[in-house]
């Protein structure tokens, strides 16, 4: 059994970044494709990107592609989403999940942590 927990959330003005962290506890995911994902208020759960077990193959949802940069740190056991040039459409809670696959649905994910919100001020 894998826990995840997400950090780095918090309040931004638009056109800033930040950096969410997934730090995994329980047992190593350095085998595990890590995804994350997005809800926003009274919106569906969308993918945001994901990354495979190496690190080498990212997959980003159109909606994130340039912005979203996802990496990680086996090492560390953790994984990363930086955001640059945030909106106010940014806004939603985020949160990483584990999978054996690397994929955009959330149906392939076994493991998901409790989120961390982002907000973004216009």
């Amino acid at each position: 059994q894998v826990q995840l927990a997400e950090s780095g959330g918090g309040l931004v003005q638009a056109g800033g970044s930040l950096r969410l962290s997934c730090a995994a506890s329980g047992r190593t995911i350095s085998s595990n494709a890590m995804g994350w994902f997005r809800q926003a208020p009274g919106k569906e759960r969308e993918f945001v990107g994901a990354i495979n077990w190496s690190g080498r193959i990212t997959y980003y949802a159109n909606s994130g592609k340039g912005r979203f940069t996802i990496s990680r740190d086996n090492a560390k056991n953790t994984v990363y989403l930086q955001i640059n040039s945030l909106t106010p459409e940014d806004t939603a809670v985020y949160y990483c999940a584990a999978s054996t696959v690397v994929s955009g649905s959330d149906l392939q994910y076994d493991y998901w942590g409790q989120g961390t919100q982002v907000t973004v001020s216009s």
